[in-house]
């Protein structure tokens, strides 16, 4: 797959289905296989506006999800025969990508799930989405760290096409989970991400200060896929007031803040994409070329970037023991911790207190299949101390964003 920018995607599909009869309620994935002439309707128009990306219709078509929805059984169907109708749609003039989203499920102990948990799900949607002959595939509208995580690894062990991620925010930068944009940034990044940005969220012109922040630290294209503006409340119905001329018209701004992939998210349709598609002719792109890795180590937690100098060290490594809740509470705020694993009760214990990692972390370890373990656990991004060989390290670092 060949990719050029300015890349411009498509338009919203959610609130575009309500307008050609979607009853709120419903199942998304199993209404557009049941309507696939308002699913085409809808993709043709972006097409035929200059869309070069179409998403297909699969955002929930995961187990979780499906299952919420009484559809059971049916992963593999449902995104091939979803992939298909965005391929007829296309019609050999857009790109088709394979289009993952949340599954609603939380970490233990916040939640119920396990990370392993999360990734197999992933994963039975992503061999799906490769069966069904996707060109590259978007993780979109991720609001906590751990599912684009756990999606990202799914789709590199399926996949070597390109992966987008984008993260949806409020305008601090923040999700509702508490992670800062520039964090996960970091990590996925780290992890192999090829693209990285912000959809949903706000409006095109609340999302540039956020881009901005973004490309101080990137080493990938910025996506920005913006709402039509802040969904506001019109008797029974919920309206996006930013025209499509006018969302085209923060395209230069956002092409200085450094993107250089386009489109739109809720309250969106064709004009909107035709309207950027204009802009897009006579724009400048200033895509992103930090290099934070070669000056500070880019460590983030699951919330919070820390950016230390190469010779940042620890007073001594934290023991995995009854204590290390306490221990890691009561860590100077912004000084670089370690972790000591050495054996699976170890990586047992750090599993239940990762999520209370604050500050940038550490891995002390000299098992690789205990290091991966413990990679895979923790939500940020992380450095490592140790005995192991480069030929080790390396793949770690190439699939978890290790730094050493």
């Amino acid at each position: 797959m060949n990719i050029s920018f300015p890349l411009l995607l498509d338009g919203a599909m959610g609130t575009q289905l309500y307008k050609h009869g979607f009853p709120a309620g419903a199942c998304p994935e199993k209404w557009s296989l049941e309507h696939p002439e308002e699913v085409l309707s809808i993709q043709r128009a972006y097409v035929d506006a200059g869309s070069q990306v179409l998403y297909a219709p699969t955002f929930g078509a995961n187990s979780s999800v499906l299952e919420k929805n009484g559809v059971f059984n049916q992963v593999k169907d449902y995104n091939c025969r979803l992939v298909a109708l965005a391929r007829e749609a296309a019609d050999g003039r857009a790109y088709v990508a394979g289009d993952i989203s949340s599954t609603g499920a939380m970490l233990y102990p916040l939640g119920d799930s396990s990370f392993e948990d999360l990734y197999q799900v992933y994963r039975e949607q992503a061999e799906a989405l490769e069966e069904a002959g996707v060109d590259l595939y978007v993780i979109e509208t991720m609001t906590n760290v751990s599912e684009a995580r756990a999606a990202l690894l799914a789709v590199k062990d399926v996949s070597d096409k390109p992966v987008f991620v984008s993260f949806t925010c409020n305008e601090a930068g923040r999700t509702m989970t508490g992670t800062d944009v520039t964090a996960a940034l970091l990590i996925l990044q780290g992890m192999g991400a090829d693209a990285f940005g912000l959809n949903c969220s706000v409006g095109p012109r609340e999302m540039i200060p956020q881009i901005k922040r973004l490309a101080e630290l990137a080493e990938v294209p910025l996506i920005a896929k913006a709402n039509a503006g802040l969904p506001k409340t019109a008797g029974v119905r919920t309206v996006y007031d930013v025209s499509p001329e006018e969302f085209a018209s923060y395209v230069p701004a956002l092409a200085e803040a450094g993107v250089s992939i386009f489109g739109g998210c809720c309250g969106t349709d064709e004009r909107t994409i035709a309207a950027l598609k204009e802009a897009l002719a006579s724009v400048t792109l200033h895509a992103p070329a930090a290099d934070v890795a070669s000056e500070l180590l880019p460590c983030a937690t699951e919330r919070d970037v820390f950016l230390l100098p190469p010779d940042a060290s620890y007073e001594e490594a934290i023991p995995c023991d009854e204590d290390l809740e306490d221990a890691l509470a009561e860590a100077e705020p912004g000084q670089l911790i370690a972790v000591a694993i050495e054996t699976e009760e170890d990586l047992a214990a750090f599993a239940d207190c990762q999520y209370a990692v604050a500050n940038p972390l550490c891995i002390v370890c000299d098992d690789a299949a205990l290091l991966e373990k413990t990679l895979r656990c923790y939500q940020g991004r992380a450095l490592y101390e140790g005995s192991l060989p480069d030929e080790v390290l390396v793949p770690l670092a190439k699939k978890y964003g290790l730094i050493f």
